[in-house]
């Protein structure tokens, strides 16, 4: 039995600068009418694409685990898009399907917020050990954040060659979440080994 299972994560607040005009956004949470507008951030953001019953899977099997923010306008300018791994072999852990922040507001430490509110989410509501995510190893703007910014620890693993091309893929990237005394803190390592 899981408790808790609903709790709620408080949102949070962010004061941006100069290159998103000065604007408070707030971090919230995901619901079901922001999903294609999620869609299409995604579409402006990345090359990785999902069709809309995807993020209705998500959205209706894990709604307490997908962030995003929007500006003054009620845009949608970031969003995590984020499930609990189903296979029961694997440990209890969050995978993060999507993490996308248009360029309007990057280098804000939006994505890094979203990021946070995620994980402090599938800690609280399901007890996950970890989270996992997978990148393209060309892609060095995801390479330095979480390699940098947020500390994840990459592990051998095989080629996801059915979403990637092979010479683009690189191994599962695991970041080990931990809960500190007043608040919940990433984990600190980091192992590199590329196919």
């Amino acid at each position: 039995m899981r408790l808790g299972l609903l709790k709620s994560v408080p949102e949070a607040t962010v004061w941006c600068g100069p290159l998103a005009r000065a604007a408070k956004i707030n971090i919230h949470n995901a619901q079901p009418e922001d999903l294609m507008n999620m869609q299409h951030c995604n579409l402006l953001c990345l090359p990785e694409n999902y069709q809309m019953k995807y993020y209705f899977y998500h959205g209706l099997s894990w709604p307490q685990l997908s962030y995003l923010t929007k500006d003054e306008d009620g845009k949608i300018v970031d969003y995590v898009l984020a499930k609990m791994e189903e296979d029961p072999d694997y440990v209890p852990h969050e995978h993060i399907t999507s993490l996308a922040v248009k360029c309007s507001h990057q280098h804000l430490s939006l994505a890094q917020k979203l990021m946070d509110q995620a994980s402090r989410a599938v800690m609280e509501n399901f007890c996950s050990k970890y989270v996992s995510l997978d990148i393209m190893k060309n892609n060095r703007v995801a390479l330095h954040l979480y390699s940098n910014t947020l500390n994840f620890q990459h592990c051998l693993s095989t080629c996801l060659s059915h979403i990637y091309p092979v010479n683009e893929c690189l191994p599962w990237s695991y970041l080990t979440v931990s809960r500190m005394a007043s608040h919940f803190q990433l984990s600190m390592t980091f192992h590199i080994k590329l196919l």
